[in-house]
């Protein structure tokens, strides 16, 4: 066979340095700072009502297209609750769509609003799927560059750099705020100053708002609650970072209804339906005390110090991040300049896996110093890898 078996555009997206790091640290006995994934379940009840889901037959079978209607109440309730005060609400019939976790939600929204040739402007370094789902969809990515400002220990967005790379081809902006890898929160400023653009140059925003419940500094503004930007955001949370069941792969989409239908249009033809009993729990989830939330954020607050201040003993220069679960780290200081390849030999140099940050650039020269770590794990499983750290 002469012809390829993989579409180009998407060959370069193949095995990926997450699955590679992971085999890594089994192989190694390491301790898998790399992954964002917690290492321990989410709440009791919640996987109770999973339980009782599936031995009541709810969602054993296909449930329906958009959500079962109880998760998407709960969604639209969710959002009044955390952000009516900013005058955001959602019809949960017509403006609520499920998904197979954040991941799909993004793939059938660029499937959905893309033609061939539009350009996507994305905030690089950005989650690597979203690089591959912009090629499926036959788009052009323009990465904006958050510039790292050791001076303050923190990534921020050249808004200037934002508004040049708008063009007549761009279609609509990528966003991720919270942002991983950074942890970087947009600001009410540079959200409003984004709001603003989109209006002016009449384009859609995607945003990836799967860590909005994980805050540590500053507060998560919704882009689809400022001016202007209610009917052309199409706005993607998940149950995975919120809750802890990473591996149940809820998601959804709030947006218009003309929106959501043109997302839904696309999301049929890739999963169809998923997740069926999960759905059901999520949705009880969804309506947990505020006290759960705040628990959470104040546990990863503290699991973020204790990774921090290891990382800075053990050498590293550390990127305090406003939330999300990772930080960024230069390693520099270390005598090092490529993240890949110190990656590559830290589980048998110290038995800690990480990883290489230029794998969330199209600039790989603008990400290879930078490394990360994910503190969404025990806090003993935490001392024991910066234990191991120090000894670098």
């Amino acid at each position: 066979m002469d012809r390829p078996l993989l579409n180009r555009r998407l060959a370069e997206f193949g095995t990926t340095i997450f699955a590679e790091m992971s085999a890594l640290a089994v192989r190694t006995g390491s301790i898998n700072l790399g992954q964002g994934f917690p290492d321990a379940d989410g709440p009791e009840e919640v996987r109770e009502a999973a339980v009782r889901a599936l031995r009541d037959g709810r969602g054993n079978q296909y449930p329906p297209g958009p959500g079962v209607p109880e998760l998407r109440t709960a969604v639209a309730a969710h959002q009044e609750r955390c952000y009516g005060h900013l005058g955001l609400s959602y019809d949960p019939d017509t403006e609520v769509l499920v998904t197979a976790g954040a991941t799909e939600a993004i793939a059938a929204s660029l499937l959905a609003l893309l033609e061939p040739g539009d350009e996507v402007i994305a905030l690089e370094p950005y989650y690597d799927s979203y690089a591959a789902c912009i090629a499926m969809a036959g788009g052009r990515r323009v990465p904006v560059t958050l510039r790292a400002h050791p001076e303050s220990g923190s990534y921020r967005l050249d808004l200037d750099e934002l508004r040049d790379a708008v063009t007549d081809d761009t279609r609509l902006i990528l966003l991720n705020t919270p942002h991983n890898p950074t942890g970087t929160v947009l600001t009410r400023d540079e959200l409003a100053a984004i709001a603003r653009l989109a209006v002016e140059r009449n384009l859609l925003v995607i945003t990836d708002e799967v860590y909005e419940h994980l805050v540590f500094e500053g507060e998560h503004l919704p882009l689809a609650s400022f001016p202007g930007m209610r009917e052309r955001t199409v706005t993607i949370s998940s149950a995975g970072k919120t809750f802890s069941f990473t591996g149940w792969k809820v998601g959804w989409v709030t947006a218009s209804a003309e929106l959501v239908g043109a997302v839904r249009s696309a999301k049929q033809f890739l999963t169809y339906v998923s997740a069926g009993p999960f759905q059901y729990a999520v949705a009880e989830a969804l309506a947990l005390p505020d006290s759960y939330y705040t628990g959470l954020r104040d546990d990863l607050r503290s699991k973020r110090d204790v990774l921090a201040a290891g990382l800075t003993d053990a050498g590293f220069r550390v990127f305090n991040p406003s939330g999300t679960y990772f930080i960024t780290t230069d390693i520099r200081p270390l005598g090092e300049s490529d993240g890949f390849a110190f990656c590559r030999a830290l589980p048998e140099r110290a038995g800690v896996v990480a990883i290489p940050n230029a794998v969330f650039y199209d600039h790989k020269d603008r990400g290879a110093p930078y490394v990360r770590f994910a503190f969404c794990k025990r806090e003993e499983v935490l001392r024991e890898a910066v234990g191991r750290l120090r000894k670098l």
